[in-house]
């Protein structure tokens, strides 16, 4: 049978797995769209309003369903405002496929009309780029993206794809289906040395993160930590990976990391680390553990070779799953019970902060939002100071998860809620976003109206850019630069797309409000009234200017 390079690939695509498409029409993929037309309920198409919001999504769904998220673009300016969303798949580990339109392989070379060598561009901010440059083999490299973008560290890969390729006629079959692939399992030694290093230590500590855990995985993990007593610690933003109610669970290693958190990583004896990579974040700059020999006692397991050892030595390190290796482990026993309870308590505590100055409290509204969400919401954030609330002031069970970018993109979190509701519409979504933040993508609520994926979106509303704000505050006190903002009518905006919307002016009122917006079928904008007093759960915008001040003063 004869098909064009289009046709092929979508074949091929859907053979994979595929079934959800995001993304912002081009001609240079005319060929792919036309194949999409006859998909639909097999392999959709969202239709996005910008690339960058489209590779968002891409990069949450990966993210969130363990399938490649799966994105197409058009060239040149496309391409690179889909930039963002690969950036933020490979800090986050996501499985993605961003399949780019190409000038015709006889313009090549002469700049034609937005040409980009995606190579060049893409070579070093994902897992790998490659160019379609011959329609027969359209098969092989397909299966090759998908293969890369999920083994070892998931990540992002781009395909671009000439236009005269797509429109060429082929016999290639598409692909019969994908390859059954299994994690690396450690060996025997590499478990025993691991026991061994575990139960000499006096003060040990699991580091978690990383995306493609399973089900089974993480409940063999907790099993294991649980009949051991040893503290569990998630990297940066991946606290949904462990149940937080669990006795073990004692936070998370990210910004704004609490005391108790960093304490427990430089005084552990033994750091367990799996499916971690060593970010800025999760090791406070790199301080916590030295570069590149730490003193505690690393164990680095990860499904990727080419992660152990990349910053830190390791005292033992293990090529392996995270499921396998989960699997694997046999519980030790230790005289840590007291080191453990004591972090325990330490998290617990740190749910407890101040009354906030202005009309909406954040602790009041977080404590309700953890004691009334269903117990398998997933919530969404993109960047700012506002993030503390569903980072650190919600705690994860079983099945709720988190979709918040490594990255520290702003403009994430209102397109991966949409991305959410795509693959799970029956679920509740819970988007969290600055007035900044919000604005970055506001215009995928276009996306969600006409896909039928609107989630609730919180708009926590200070009129200023919070984290650049506290950076200036504690560097350059009283002189305010750039970080003012004066904004729209966000409840007018979000009515014109159809969700519910309404302006929260008291604490009190969020309840009632919140059950409206579940209440409403078309998803919901509710504006919080924050004051920029409220900078940080601990330390309003005044006192950071008055001790930035007194610093100066002092020095002086």
């Amino acid at each position: 049978m004869m098909r064009n390079g289009g046709q092929l690939l979508v074949e091929c695509l859907m053979a994979l797995g595929a079934t959800k498409s995001f993304g912002v029409p081009g001609e240079s993929y005319l060929a792919v769209l036309d194949a999409l037309h006859d998909t639909e309920g097999r392999l959709d198409y969202v239709l996005c309003r910008n690339e960058g919001g489209a590779a968002f999504m891409a990069s949450a769904y990966g993210k969130l369903t363990g399938s490649p998220g799966i994105c197409f673009v058009t060239r040149g300016p496309g391409a690179t405002n889909a930039g963002i969303g690969v950036h933020t798949a490979m800090q986050d580990s996501s499985p993605m496929l961003l399949f780019v339109g190409q000038v015709g392989t006889d313009m090549k070379g002469r700049e034609a009309f937005q040409e980009v060598d995606y190579r060049a561009v893409f070579g070093t901010l994902a897992k790998w780029a490659v160019e379609i440059d011959e329609v027969s083999r359209l098969p092989e490299i397909v299966a090759r993206a998908w293969t890369t973008a999920l083994t070892g560290r998931p990540g992002p890969v781009v395909v671009a794809l000439p236009e005269d390729m797509l429109i060429t006629m082929t016999d290639a079959a598409p692909l019969s289906g994908p390859a059954a692939m299994f994690e690396p399992a450690a060996g025997v030694e590499a478990v025993a040395a691991t026991q061994e290093k575990l139960a000499a230590a006096r003060r040990p500590v699991i580091l978690i993160g990383g995306t493609n855990w399973t089900a089974e995985g993480r409940t063999a993990l907790q099993s294991f930590a649980e009949a051991s007593d040893i503290p569990v610690v998630a990297a940066f933003r991946f606290q949904d990976q462990f149940d937080n109610g669990s006795p073990v669970f004692v936070g998370e290693a990210g910004v704004g990391m609490v005391p108790h958190v960093k304490a427990l990583i430089r005084e552990a004896d033994v750091v367990l680390a799996i499916n971690v990579r060593f970010g800025e974040m999760t090791t406070d700059g790199y301080t916590l553990l030295s570069v590149p020999e730490p003193s505690q006692k690393l164990i680095h397991v990860h499904g990727s070779d080419r992660e152990i050892g990349k910053v830190y030595i390791p005292s033992i390190g293990v090529h392996a799953g995270p499921n396998a290796f989960a699997r694997a482990l046999t519980p030790v026993e230790g005289g840590w019970a007291e080191w453990r309870a004591k972090a325990r308590a330490s998290y617990e505590g740190a749910f407890k902060a101040p009354a906030q100055p202005g009309p909406v409290d954040m602790v009041e509204v977080s404590a309700w939002l953890r004691d009334n969400l269903p117990d398998d919401v997933i919530l969404t954030n993109g960047a700012g100071n506002f993030t503390v609330w569903p980072n650190k002031f919600f705690k994860f069970g079983p099945k709720a998860r988190l979709l918040a970018p490594q990255s520290g993109a702003m403009g994430y979190g209102l397109p991966a809620a949409i991305a959410a509701k795509v693959a799970f519409p029956d679920r509740t979504v819970v988007c969290f976003a600055g007035d900044g933040d919000f604005q970055m993508n506001c215009q995928e609520l276009g996306t969600a109206m006409q896909a039928g994926a609107q989630p609730i979106v919180l708009i926590l509303n200070n009129g200023i850019y919070g984290t650049i704000r506290a950076h200036q505050e504690r560097h350059y006190p009283a002189r305010v630069s750039g970080t003012n903002i004066e904004n729209p009518d966000f409840v007018g905006l979000a009515r014109s797309y159809r969700f519910h919307a309404e302006r929260v002016e008291s604490t009190a009122d969020f309840a009632d409000a919140f059950g409206r917006a579940l209440a409403s079928p078309t998803g919901a904008v509710l504006e919080l009234a924050i004051s920029p007093e409220a900078l940080t759960p601990r330390q309003t915008l005044s006192q950071m200017r008055e001790a930035a001040l007194a610093s100066q003063k002092a020095k002086a």
